[in-house]
């Protein structure tokens, strides 16, 4: 499984945009072909920053997506709300207590 962090900074009053246009997408980003997981957190403190959290069947899923019209759309409007360059990361899970 490969696992895929994302950390985005909204402009404050973008924020309910942003979660309106997710609610969208939400679906069809789940959907894309080898993603088994999806999963949209917010800071408890800094409520204008969210994470997703998506699991991916192989980093060359991942790369499917990235490179797909999906992608370059969603990206395109929700990179208009940021007020920070986003931060990724690509990790293995290593433990998973249920």
């Amino acid at each position: 499984m490969f696992v895929r962090i994302v950390k985005m900074s909204f402009e404050p009053s973008k924020v309910e945009a942003f979660l309106d246009y997710f609610e969208t997408k939400k679906e069809l980003i789940r959907g894309f072909e080898g993603c088994t997981f999806l999963e949209l957190y917010r800071d408890t403190n800094n409520t204008n920053i969210f994470f997703t959290y998506s699991y991916w069947n192989a980093e060359s899923d991942l790369e499917n997506y990235r490179n797909s019209d999906l992608f370059k759309n969603v990206w395109a409007t929700t990179k208009q709300f940021f007020n920070d360059k986003p931060e990724a990361w690509s990790v293995d899970k290593v433990v998973s207590l249920k």
